[in-house]
């Protein structure tokens, strides 16, 4: 009978420390929503790179275990290797890393060719300003109304540096809404942009892009850190990664460099972002009334920064002569959701004209935008620090 009382001691002891004895409803949602962030990755093919990693990260951090003793399992538990993983997080390593990444990718021939479109760009981070407004009315803090409206830029790895300044504690939910709204470009952006544009406006043809010099792509990323940091210093880590990576593209002479931030480096950041993101939203510290806040501002933060570009495209036209107007559709690539904002405008472009490509036209704000938001967060940062 002992023996018997001993097994069963055991067996209940197990069952203690088992996630069956331990989860709770929360953790069933977020496993839930971790399910459909990779259906869209596999079956849909939105943003795989970013929804897979987040989405396998939600589910490793909502694996119930029996908390505070000692096991060191859990992202916010001192000393677990996921925690160790997530100071890249909390630190803002990981962003800069991604932004070295990204101006290792990008060609910004299309912006110097048609400079004014950087405007579009610009005038698209006006989400973000209105949903600072937006927050603060909610009873945000300032800190926290700025590292949510920097969703409007769709742009997660700003997003992520400027919240682990101001508002660490809502990194999770912003990160997971910042890519979220990033991943469903493609769903959000058309109908917004037919409503704001006529068929005609639609079909409008832009000049051929003119060809830009090798000494102009090589001088634009020293004379872009330059302009854009002393308007800007707070986004020195971003803008400085951005156009260094740049740099070591359009040189020539360090493409072993460029290839390497690029591709292994650009991924394996990627990899650790997207897992050690999903894994902070902890049901337990994730399902709070401020994330739904978050989720919802962030939708209206994204769609105002698509209508803002549009809008300012066809005000720009006012005082443009005929045959150098601006097609509207592209100032909703003037988010940072590269390329997909610029592909979503292709996309539109050529179903109301076959014939009519826009994508290089496109890739012009789009590009700038992500130089927009940079700016935007570093802006924020150096007023609220």
């Amino acid at each position: 009978m002992e023996i018997l009382n001993e097994i069963f001691s055991g067996v209940a002891h197990f069952w203690q420390f088992t996630g069956f004895a331990n989860v709770t409803l929360g953790h069933i949602v977020m496993i839930i929503i971790a399910g459909i962030f990779i259906y869209l990755a596999i079956a849909k093919e939105y943003e795989p790179l970013l929804l897979v990693p987040i989405g396998f990260g939600i589910i490793v951090g909502n694996i119930p275990f029996f908390e505070g003793i000692g096991l060191q399992l859990g992202i916010y538990e001192s000393g677990s290797v996921l925690n160790y993983l997530y100071q890249g997080v909390l630190k803002g390593i990981y962003p800069p890393l991604i932004f070295l990444g990204i101006g290792a990718m990008t060609d910004f021939s299309a912006l110097l060719s048609n400079p004014k479109l950087m405007l579009l760009g610009a005038a698209a981070q006006v989400g973000i300003f209105i949903t600072f407004m937006a927050a603060m009315a909610l009873g945000f803090n300032v800190q926290e109304a700025a590292a949510i409206g920097i969703i409007g830029g769709a742009d997660g790895p700003t997003a992520i540096f400027l919240s682990s300044k101001l508002a660490p504690h809502l990194i999770g939910a912003i990160a997971i809404a910042a890519y979220s709204y990033m991943a469903l470009v493609p769903v959000i952006q058309p109908p917004i942009i037919k409503l704001l544009t006529s068929k005609e406006e639609r079909t409008m043809r832009m000049k051929p892009s003119r060809s830009v010099s090798k000494l102009e792509k090589t001088l634009f990323p020293i004379a872009g850190l330059l302009l854009t940091t002393f308007i800007s210093p707070g986004g020195l880590p971003l803008l400085g990664m951005l156009f260094f990576g740049n740099l070591l593209k359009e040189s020539g002479v360090t493409k072993r460099l460029a290839d390497t931030a690029s591709k292994p480096l650009i991924d394996i950041v990627t990899i650790l972002l997207g897992l050690t993101v999903g894994a902070s939203t902890q049901a337990t510290t994730f399902l709070t009334p401020q994330s739904v806040f978050i989720f919802i501002l962030g939708a209206i933060s994204f769609m105002i920064a698509t209508a803002g570009g549009i809008l300012f495209a066809k005000f720009m036209n006012l005082f443009l002569k005929e045959g150098n107007k601006i097609n509207p559709m592209l100032g909703a690539a003037g988010v940072s959701a590269v390329p997909d904002s610029a592909r979503v405008v292709q996309h539109l472009g050529i179903s109301e004209d076959p014939s009519n490509h826009l994508l290089m036209h496109a890739m012009a704000p789009n590009v700038s935008g992500v130089i927009g938001s940079a700016v935007a967060a570093g802006i924020l940062l150096s007023l609220l620090m």
